[in-house]
């Protein structure tokens, strides 16, 4: 699967990393319904971390579709609170 980080690029993950992503993305969804924002921040940037550790960058010059768009690691609460689906940010 391709995915977007905003403002960053793409990188290729494999569909098994996707468990261990969901964990973090229930965690992030959580702490937006409750507007813990010191919550949000630490697992937003931990989830964009793992990720970039997990996932395999394409090139700057790359023009693949994007199946999931996560946002930059600067982005408020209220701004990922608008790009959240009943599932979060990752479905599934």
């Amino acid at each position: 699967m391709i995915v977007r980080i905003m403002g960053e690029g793409q990188v290729r993950l494999a569909d098994g990393h996707f468990t261990e992503l969901n964990r973090l993305d229930d965690e992030l969804l959580a702490e937006v319904e409750k507007g813990d924002g010191p919550g949000f921040h630490r697992t937003l940037a931990a989830l964009l971390a793992k990720v970039r550790e997990l996932g395999d960058p394409l090139p700057d010059d790359a023009l693949e579709p994007s199946e999931l768009i996560l946002p930059a690691a600067d982005a408020t609460l209220e701004e990922v609170r608008d790009m959240l689906s009943d599932d979060g940010l990752i479905p599934g």
